[in-house]
């Protein structure tokens, strides 16, 4: 062929949850769970509204190279530390990936887990070493360190995506100096720790083989927006801005999400609602669902398979995640969002129902 398109990318891909609009005629949208996506089911404060509408009145003029402002927010919220800015945390992991990977080279990924790491580090010729976690889902650090010989990045996620569950600082700082001497970077992808009690920041200080990666559109309400962002040691910070996207944080995004910053009831309020309902789908929920640290559930659905399920639950207006995609994870499960009071019990009845 005069024109064609590359291995990896003729087939597979991103695996997205259905949306509303997709489920069979006769359904008020208004009225479906929306529980697939790990969403915060409750839209950011007014004043941060305000602060996105102010900067879209600039909207002509080009936003920071780097968003300043965001980056000075994030500081006096979390302390001195490198911080680096992306579209979201996939613009984080992409660029990471971008910095630090030569094509060719080894990127080991802790599964399962989310699927766009390695579709990251595959489309810029990484191969990807998977790293199975045990059956419990906990992480086997001796096993983590072994894959990593010879990888220049490895992926993990805490709490982890799809299973809920987090790692242990102290096991995080078992891996990160294991795998120092070998020139390993790890990415602890921590997008869910806000709704739990894990603070891995302190490993900052003494390891210089960390990346912390964050994001906005959690617990903050902003995932419209697309602001991720990461703490990561001071070699990498200007190497990182060298690889970048150009303005890659639009204006209003980085507006929006620095005013966010500043609402911590905001974040009190959600935290208080998603522990309350990780509760009741513990009690009520009549198929095993799995401890979460985070603000979504991993539920086992055996004898059906998570495909059977999604589509019986969106039959009856409840939108979950089925977990087929997600390598190394047996398909009986689905991945189920802390949604609105009137969502969640949407959710429960048409479960208990089937």
């Amino acid at each position: 062929m005069k024109y064609s398109v590359r291995s990896c990318f003729r087939e597979g891909g991103y695996i997205y949850a259905k949306k509303a609009d997709e489920l069979p005629g006769g359904q008020d949208t208004n009225r479906v769970a929306r529980l697939a996506s790990n969403e915060n089911p409750f839209p950011p404060s007014q004043h941060v509204i305000e602060a996105g509408i102010e900067e879209l009145a600039l909207a002509n003029r080009y936003p920071d190279e780097r968003p300043y402002r965001l980056i000075s927010a994030l500081r006096e919220r979390y302390g001195d530390y490198h911080i680096v800015t992306g579209a979201g945390m996939d613009g984080v992991i992409e660029t990471i990936i971008r910095t630090i990977v030569e094509p060719g080279e080894v990127v080991a990924v802790s599964t399962p887990t989310f699927s766009f790491y390695r579709i990251a580090a595959t489309a810029h010729g990484a191969s990807v070493r998977t790293v199975p976690r045990r059956d419990d889902f906990s992480v086997d650090a001796d096993r983590f360190i072994d894959a990593c010989q010879g990888a220049r990045l490895a992926f993990l996620a805490s709490p982890n995506n799809p299973t809920g569950n987090g790692v242990p600082p102290e096991v995080v700082r078992a891996i990160l100096e294991g795998i120092e001497k070998s020139g390993c970077v790890l990415f602890l992808d921590a997008a869910y720790v806000e709704f739990s009690d894990l603070d891995y920041l302190p490993l900052m200080d003494t390891c210089g083989n960390l990346v912390i990666g964050r994001t906005m559109s959690k617990a903050y309400s902003l995932a419209g927006l697309r602001v991720g962002y990461a703490f990561v040691p001071g070699w990498l910070e200007p190497c990182y801005f060298r690889a970048a996207t150009p303005f890659a944080v639009n204006r209003v995004s980085a507006a929006a999400a620095a005013a966010a910053l500043g609402d911590r009831e905001h974040i009190a309020g959600t935290r208080r609602h998603v522990s309350r309902w990780l509760a009741e789908f513990a009690e009520r929920v009549r198929c095993p669902t799995y401890p979460s640290d985070a603000n979504f559930v991993l539920i086992d659905v055996a004898p059906r398979t998570g495909d059977e399920m999604a589509d019986m639950l969106a039959e009856r207006g409840v939108l979950v995640r089925s977990c087929r995609s997600f390598t190394g994870l047996a398909d009986h499960y689905i991945r189920v969002c802390v949604g609105d009071d009137w969502e969640n019990e949407q959710f429960i009845e048409a479960i208990n129902s089937l």
